[in-house]
C-alpha cells in the first residue's frame, strides 16, 4: 500500500513545491514593485518637500505694536512657514525658536561688523553667545554680515574680514558644515541689468563685492540678494509693464538670446547671476533674501490686490521648481518681506506696509505656504 502510494504522494509534493515556488516568486516580484513604488513616492515627497521649504518670511522688529516673539514664532508654525530671516541676534526670538525646527537666517548688526572684522576673538565670542548657546535647539542656516551695505560706506571694507572671522569661528565650533556665512546685498549694486545676460556690478561696487565673492567661492556659500520688482516698476512704469512685474504677463516679454522672460523677478535674478559670472562667481548660488510688494502708501501701484497677486504668484513660481531661464530647474530659495507691517520704518510710506500680517496677527490677504 505504501509502495503503491509513494509515487502518487511524491507527485503531489512535487506539484505543490512547484506551486509554492511560483507563488513565492510572484510575491517577491510584487514586493519588489511595491518597494520601488514606495521609494519613488518617498523621493517625490522629499523633492516636493524640498521645493516647499524654499519659501521663508523676513521678521522685522521696527514697530511698537508687534506681537510677542513667542506669538510670532507660533504664527510661523501655524501657517507652515519653515524659514525665517531676522536682522540681528535677539535672545527672545532665539528662545522662542527653540525646538521649532524653523530654519534661520540671522544677520549681524551693522554696528558690530567692524569689531568682528578687526579681532578674531570678538568673532569667536559672538559665535559663542549668539549661535553656540542656542545651536542644539535652533536651526541656524546662514549668518548674514550686514544688510544692503553701500560700497562707499565706512562699513564696506570690513564686511569681507568679518565674514572670514565668523566663518573660522563657526568652523572652530564644529558647525561649519551646517551654517554658512554670507552678506545680504541689493539690486542697487547692479549697474546694468538689461538684458539679463549683460548684468554687471557697478564699477564703484566691484572693489567691495569682488572680495566677498571670492570668500563665498572658497567656502561654498551663497550670496543673499534683495530683489524687488516693485521698485523697478515704479521707477520706470513707462517701459515696465505691471503684469510683467506681477507674474501675470502670460507670455514672453523680454527675449534675451535663447532665454525668454515672462516675469521681471526672473530677469532681475538672472542679471545678478550674470554679474556674478563676470566677477568669478559662476558657481555661487543666489538666495533671494527679500522680495515683496507693499499693500499701501503709493497707490495705485501699492495696493492689497497687487500685493496679494505678487506674493501668491511668487510663492507659486518658487514652489514650481522651474528656476529661471538662466538657471532652469534650480530651486530659488526666497524670503518674503515681511511678516508684519512695521510702523517704525523710516523712508517712504510704503516701507510700513509690506507685511503679510497686521500687528494684530490678522492676514491681510489669503496666502498659502
Amino acid at each position: 500500500m505504501l509502495e503503491n502510494a509513494s509515487p502518487f504522494r511524491t507527485s503531489q509534493v512535487s506539484y505543490f513545491d512547484s506551486f509554492l515556488q511560483i507563488l513565492v516568486a510572484a510575491m517577491a516580484s510584487l514586493l519588489t514593485l511595491f518597494g520601488l513604488f514606495l521609494s519613488l513616492s518617498l523621493l517625490i515627497s522629499f523633492e516636493v518637500s524640498n521645493v516647499d521649504a524654499q519659501i521663508g518670511v523676513c521678521y522685522g522688529l521696527i514697530g511698537n505694536n508687534l506681537p510677542s516673539k513667542q506669538d510670532t514664532v507660533n504664527l510661523y508654525r501655524q501657517n507652515g512657514i519653515g524659514k525665517m530671516r531676522i536682522y540681528g541676534p535677539d535672545s527672545e526670538v532665539l528662545n522662542a525658536l527653540q525646538g521649532s525646527n524653523i530654519e534661520l537666517v540671522m544677520g549681524v548688526a551693522d554696528q558690530d561688523i567692524q569689531r568682528l572684522a578687526s579681532d578674531p576673538s570678538e568673532a569667536a565670542n559672538w559665535v559663542r553667545t549668539n549661535i553656540q548657546a542656542y545651536s542644539s535647539d535652533v536651526n541656524f542656516k546662514y549668518i548674514a554680515v550686514g544688510n544692503e551695505i553701500i560700497p562707499s560706506s565706512g562699513n564696506a571694507q570690513y564686511v569681507g574680514p568679518a565674514m572670514e572671522n565668523l566663518h573660522n569661528a563657526i568652523s572652530g565650533a564644529g558647525l561649519g558644515d551646517k551654517i554658512k556665512v554670507t552678506t545680504a546685498t541689493f539690486m542697487g549694486l547692479i549697474g546694468a541689468s538689461f538684458p539679463p545676460s549683460r548684468g554687471s556690478f557697478r564699477d564703484d561696487a566691484k572693489q567691495f563685492i569682488k572680495p566677498v565673492i571670492d570668500i563665498l567661492v572658497r567656502n561654498n556659500a551663497p550670496l543673499l540678494i534683495n530683489i524687488y520688482p516693485y521698485f523697478s516698476y515704479i521707477g520706470d512704469p513707462n517701459n515696465i509693464q505691471l503684469d510683467y512685474a506681477l507674474f501675470r504677463s502670460g507670455g514672453t516679454v523680454v527675449q534675451d538670446g535663447s532665454n525668454g522672460y515672462q516675469n521681471l523677478f526672473d530677469a532681475m535674478l538672472d542679471a545678478c547671476y550674470s554679474a556674478l559670472e563676470n566677477e568669478g562667481g559662476s558657481n555661487v548660488q543666489i538666495v533671494v533674501s527679500e522680495s515683496g510688494w507693499p499693500s499701501d502708501g503709493n497707490p495705485p501701484a501699492a495696493s492689497v490686490v497687487n500685493a496679494e497677486t505678487y506674493v501668491r504668484n511668487l510663492i507659486s513660481h518658487v514652489k514650481s521648481g522651474a528656476g529661471t531661464p538662466k538657471r532652469p530647474g534650480r530651486a530659488i530659495e526666497t524670503y518674503i518681506f515681511a511678516m508684519f507691517d512695521e510702523n517704525g520704518k523710516q523712508g517712504a510710506e510704503t516701507e510700513k506696509h509690506f507685511g503679510l500680517f497686521s500687528p494684530t496677527q490678522q492676514s491681510k490677504y489669503s496666502v498659502s505656504f
